[in-house]
């Protein structure tokens, strides 16, 4: 498993009541929500490094 960098996120309330929801929903955690939606953005940009771009192609063919 790859090792998870700590950081402070400031974000405004209704915006982090609004991820909370969301994440309830999806049955995810809000950080593992945030971690899922900036996954997707930078797979989306293709700015992911290669080795986790790749095992995301792999993944989305298997589907």
């Amino acid at each position: 498993m790859a090792v998870k960098k700590n950081f402070v996120l400031r974000i405004d309330e209704e915006i982090y009541k609004a991820l909370e929801k969301w994440a309830a929903d999806e049955f995810r955690s809000v950080n593992g929500q945030i971690e899922w939606i900036i996954h997707e953005k930078l797979k989306e940009a293709a700015r992911l490094p290669k080795k986790n771009a790749q095992t995301a192609k792999e993944q989305g063919k298997k589907d």
